[in-house]
């Protein structure tokens, strides 16, 4: 089926949620029992009437002459419901005959796709209950694979929502330029593809079901559809809210896009009144129909131009701006590139407009390296290379759907896009370097036969890598000999004291197209600012020419800082088994001098002396010490359920009072600012210092094999950790091997070989195989870009969902519960499984509730206008060109819609009220707060099943 998601759906949450589904179930009976035993007792008092009626007419003669007609006419086969017509006609029948307990006839009809369980007549309180019972295991049996085909479609949204296009645009000079825009808006993907496919099961089974009726209305699509919405918005929000960890929160980040599917999907359903119940009462017309279908993509376009408004106006600061190749630079004021007067000069000598573009692309290089060493001083000099070439390529107005994408492929389990172009940086990095640091000039013929320039024009290296070697390239006619002259020249770096002054001339013999020299770079012990210089070429022999770039910019990175010390990690999760956790703290930036850091754990939710055992204490890092472990003893309890965190923190790091430099500092920091020296300043510059992750949080859970077994079922068919597939081969593999249970996934034995499944693990592989099987002859993600994949995978939940609306029709009427009632309370269930998991995990691994919340407002809307507009639209067409009225019931459309309206505006009143300083977003947040409105959108979701069910039943009177 696939790897299980680490992260779970808390078991207590699981618990209420089926506690709640079991008194919902029982209610709904016990209603239903009611009402039945209310017309029986009528329908008793009328069989009794008709018996003694009977009676007073049968002579003694009758019986005397041995008539048995009477007797057969007492035979157990007047039902309560011939009774109970008798009694509203007023009519007595003629064969009476009461056997409580005995036989009892079932009110069936067929389904779309499973016939009937036969007979129909006299079945025994047994066969109920038999039945009842193989319905219900039948039904829960194809939740379950509901719930794995599910895998297979969010495979195939993870590949279809991360598509990019290469985009060429021309400039006014002639230069070319390939810009990389991804195909799909966010917006848009997640009311389509996403609302689509979740919505799927309840479109496909009202255009079923209106084919199975010849094109006449039904109750099963239109009640699964209205019970889906009320679990969407105050369930699966209600479960959104409370599988945040505690202490955090998601916020909407895009509010416009919110209100406006959250405005259609409450329109959505008073356009059903309007339609039904004020401007054709009782029928739909082809134009409402179709008018109720082309509200779907008015809901795409309304969200997209509520999207694309927040992006029209810059949204980045006004200390920048954006040049004429799309890269965001700084502006004037503070923030502007800083470059000495030298470096002026050099800009003096841009003769072409090439050359231009080229150096203003070399100095935005140098400041964004200089930030990101300042934001990331624990990073080495090749990670802060990739991180610069990153963001020189992906700054600009996409930048946020950047990482929109990268937020949204992590939560489908596509991968960290981040990730991928850090590899593809790392395997080459010196041709992606060549690529940022050319300009990509259209070819044309007049082109200098003969080129010479440096390959890269930039170099960033170590105060201590001793030297370094520059390169020079000839591009053209490489057949003769060719010369040229270089030279160094100084920046903020000086010759002598930084680096070792050079010049020299280089020979390229014929076929040699490059030539390398060597620069020596002087490293010292006292602590400075990052400085650079330059190398110049010049005169080169004709009949070469000097190209772009003709000058290397060299960047030394001081390392004579006492350092910087954080944690290696933020966030760590470890199970009570582990006995001691070491938890790693790093010197980065430099390692000078003798440091002591001061550390302690703090309690959260897990208790010093219960859960783990307190530590205080100091490190000392010696002279070139780079890091140290603090070693934390987890004390195991053997509970069932555990989930509790707590804190290490590290202080202030000061030098050792014997360290050299101690003195030094010290004798700084005392002086008034106005009096320091520049060696004061350095000294102070130079002092050890934290970096960003100075607190860890540490979350124990539980380390018992077993686990709840729909905790185990969900996890096995969430499908948003779930990789695209490239083969058929590799689905039956997939579908055929038996995974290690969820606290072993990824992770190694303690003899160091990998986990071995479970007996629980074989137990849900075995039981879930036909499915796995079944759903692994789907078409893999890699085929026609994952388009197949998800029209099939649409196809099979529509096709699974419809079989879910028989056996739960079946199941409803075992039990006599109504049509209408069994589609809000259980088909609609079903249905919304795979609405449940991607909002589940979008609000457990996305940094914001739109992916979440976002996907509930529109499915509702997507609901009604796809399922039920494509509906009506086709059988109104139909009923039209017959000449014939396409008759739809209204019955108590006002009173639902009032119901569901009133209840949805509560809950977008909760989300909205959450948004307050006190909370701080939609999901989330304290535990106390959490839990209260959880539970009162459960309690939303109760009210809105019970009041449908009683008004269903004629027990409340509706509108």
């Amino acid at each position: 089926m696939g790897r299980l998601l680490t992260k779970r759906l808390p078991s207590s949450s699981l618990q209420l949620i089926v506690a709640l589904c079991v008194l919902l179930a029982s209610c709904t009976i016990t209603l239903t029992l009611a009402a039945d035993d209310e017309n029986d007792t009528s329908t008793l008092k009328a069989v009794t009437d008709a018996l003694v009626a009977r009676a007073a007419a049968s002579s003694p003669t009758d019986d005397a002459n041995g008539d048995d007609d009477n007797d057969a006419n007492t035979s157990p086969a007047y039902s309560l419901a011939d009774a109970t017509t008798a009694r509203s006609s007023g009519s007595t029948p003629d064969n009476v005959s009461v056997a409580m307990g005995y036989g009892s006839d079932l009110k069936c009809s067929e389904g779309l796709v499973i016939p009937l369980w036969h007979p129909l007549t006299n079945v025994s309180m047994g066969d109920r209950v038999a039945r009842g019972l193989f319905y219900f295991f039948v039904m829960v049996y194809l939740f379950i694979g509901v719930s794995i085909v599910s895998d297979r479609f969010m495979a195939a949204i993870e590949v279809i929502t991360s598509k990019e296009k290469e985009v060429v645009i021309k400039k006014k000079n002639g230069e070319k330029q390939i810009v990389v825009v991804r195909v799909w808006n966010e917006t848009v993907a997640n009311l389509t593809l996403m609302a689509l496919g979740s919505s799927a099961p309840e479109i496909l089974l009202s255009v079923i079901e209106m084919f199975a009726k010849n094109f006449e209305a039904g109750d099963l699509g239109p009640g699964t559809i209205v019970g889906s919405a009320a679990y969407n918005l105050f369930v699966i929000i209600a479960l959104c809210v409370l599988v945040v960890p505690d202490g955090e929160v998601r916020k909407i980040k895009h509010l416009r896009v919110f209100f406006v599917t959250a405005t259609w999907s409450v329109f959505a359903y008073i356009w059903l009144y309007l339609i039904l119940a004020q401007i054709s009462p009782g029928r739909v017309e082809v134009w409402e129909g179709l008018l109720t279908f082309m509200f779907f993509p008015a809901t795409v376009l309304t969200a997209y131009i509520a999207d694309r408004r927040l992006l029209i106006y810059k949204y980045l600061d006004k200390n920048y701006r954006m040049n004429k190749r799309g890269v965001i630079v700084s502006a004037e004021g503070d923030a502007a590139l800083e470059m000495n007067q030298q470096e002026n000069e050099i800009k003096a000598l841009e003769e072409t407009e090439e050359m231009k573009d080229f150096e203003e692309a070399r100095r935005e290089y140098i400041s964004l390296l200089k930030d990101l060493r300042k934001k990331y001083p624990q990073s080495d000099l090749e990670q802060l290379e990739m991180m610069a070439q990153e963001q020189m390529i992906n700054r600009g107005p996409k930048s946020r759907a950047f990482y929109r994408i990268q937020a949204t492929r992590k939560m489908m389990g596509s991968g960290n896009i981040m990730r991928k172009i850090q590899e593809r940086a790392q395997s080459d990095l010196s041709e992606v370097k060549a690529q940022l640091q050319r300009v990509d000039v259209a070819s044309d013929e007049e082109e200098a036969p003969l080129r010479i320039f440096f390959e890269p024009g930039h170099y960033t290296v170590m105060e201590s890598c001793g030297e370094f070697e520059v390169r020079v390239v000839r591009r053209g006619d490489i057949s003769g000999y060719t010369t040229v002259e270089y030279q160094t020249e100084d920046g903020s770096a000086e010759a002598g004291s930084d680096y070792v002054g050079k010049k020299g001339v280089l020979t390229f013999p014929p076929g040699v197209d490059e030539q390398r020299f060597k620069i020596e770079v002087i490293d010292d012990d006292v602590f400075e600012q990052d400085e650079h210089f330059y190398v110049r070429l010049s005169n080169p022999s004709e009949p070469a020419v000097l190209s772009v770039p003709k000058v290397a910019t060299v960047m030394i990175l001081d390392d004579d800082h006492a350092g910087i010390f954080a944690l290696s990690q933020k966030d760590h999760e470890l199970v009570e088994s582990v006995g001691a956790y070491e938890l790693k703290v790093q010197r980065y930036s430099g390692a000078r001098g003798k440091v002591i850091i001061p550390y302690w754990t703090e309690d959260g939710t897990a208790k010093a002396g219960k859960d783990f055992e307190p530590q205080q204490g100091e490190l000392v890092f010696e002279n070139n010490e780079t890091e140290k472990t603090i070693t934390i003893g987890i004390i195991e309890e053997g509970s069932y359920e555990k989930d509790v965190l707590f804190y290490v923190n590290i202080g202030e790091p000061i030098m050792a009072p014997d360290d050299e430099l101690a003195g030094l500092i010290q004798e700084a920091e005392n002086k008034p600012p106005e009096e320091l020296t520049e060696e004061d300043k350095m000294a102070l510059l130079g002092r050890p210092k934290n970096g960003d992750v100075v607190r860890a949080q540490l979350r124990i859970k539980e380390s018992k094999e077993f686990k709840n077994t729909v905790d185990k079922l969900v996890q096995r068919a969430n499908a948003s950790l779930v990789i695209g597939t490239s083969s058929w081969k590799e689905q039956f593999v997939e579908a055929l091997t038996v995974n290690p249970g969820d606290d072993d996934e990824g992770e190694e034995g303690e003899d160091g070989v990998a986990s071995t499944p479970s007996c629980f693990d074989y137990v849900m592989h075995f039981l879930t195989l036909f499915w796995k099987l079944l759903f692994a002859f789907i078409p893999p993600t890699d085929i026609a870009g994952g388009y197949l994949c998800f029209v099939v995978s649409i196809f099979c939940i529509g096709v699974v969902t419809a079989v879910i609306g028989d056996i739960a029709s079946y199941f409803g009427c075992t039990l006599g519960i109504k049509d209408a009632v069994t589609a809000i309370c259980f088909v609609a269930l079903g249905t919304s499984i795979p609405d449940t998991f991607a909002s589940k995990v979008a609000a457990i691994q996305d940094k914001y509730a739109d992916a979440s919340v976002g996907n509930v407002t529109g499915s509702n809307a997507v609901n009604v206008f796809l399922g039920i507009g494509v509906a009506w639209s086709l059988a109104a067409i139909v009923h039209e060109a017959k000449g014939t009225v396409y008759a739809v019931e209204p019955g108590t459309i006002a009173f639902s819609v009032t119901l569901f309206c009133t209840e949805a505006l509560i809950a977008i009143l909760i989300l909205m009220l959450r948004r307050s300083k006190k909370v701080g977003g939609e999901l989330g947040g304290p535990k106390k707060i959490k839990y209260i409105s959880s539970g009162i959108m459960f309690s939303l979701w109760v009210i809105y099943l019970l009041v449908s069910t009683l008004e269903a039943y004629g027990v409340i009177k509706g509108f």
